[in-house]
């Protein structure tokens, strides 16, 4: 039993628009053979049209940007008794207090299909050395920084703390996350909510 031949005329309705010329074809074919033309006469015309709109899929990267600043601090809430704090806080409550070195921010975003970039480097390196550095780094964080005179300096309102004047410096919607290592077991991630 031999296999059915069917003469079709096919007719790629889009593509001659795109290359400019008409696209009618006359052949003798089984009818296997016409699906895998229109399959592929369907994928030419989107891939077509994709290019002539310069289509780029949209690509999402994340930097990080690790940085260790140096900070004091006591943990002690003003709202609580000296011995409740004690309970809560243990040897962080120290009224010398104690000090850690924190780090990392990360931006995620859109990567510039010129430049490849997701943000300038040296913007963000900016940025950090103005929101973390300068009020942060060697400070003694209840009493140099005036957001912790009233806001318990915890790593989690650290992180909240640089969240939000991060924030203010960026573009809209680039702070991906703030991650302090306030030490190599202790790791606080605060994505803005």
């Amino acid at each position: 039993m031999g296999s059915i031949t069917h003469t079709v005329v096919l007719y790629c309705r889009g593509v001659d628009s795109i290359f400019h010329k008409p696209s009618i074809t006359y052949l003798t074919a089984s009818a296997t053979t016409i699906n895998y033309i229109v399959y592929f006469c369907s994928s030419v015309i989107a891939m077509a049209q994709a290019d002539s709109r310069n289509e780029v899929a949209e690509r999402i990267g994340y930097i990080t940007r690790v940085q260790s600043f140096s900070a004091c601090h006591r943990l002690h809430s003003p709202t609580l008794s000296d011995e409740v704090n004690k309970r809560i806080f243990g040897k962080c409550n120290n009224p010398n207090g104690h000090g850690h070195n924190y780090k990392e921010v990360t931006v995620r975003g859109k990567i510039d299909r010129h430049t490849g970039m997701v943000m300038n480097i040296t913007d963000l390196k900016q940025h950090i050395e103005e929101v973390i550095m300068i009020p942060l780094d060697h400070k003694n964080l209840d009493k140099d920084v005036p957001y912790f005179a009233n806001v318990v300096s915890t790593t989690e309102n650290v992180a909240v703390y640089i969240w939000d004047n991060m924030v203010k410096q960026l573009p809209a919607n680039l702070l991906y996350e703030v991650k302090i290592h306030e030490t190599d077991k202790n790791i606080v991630v605060y994505r803005g909510q």
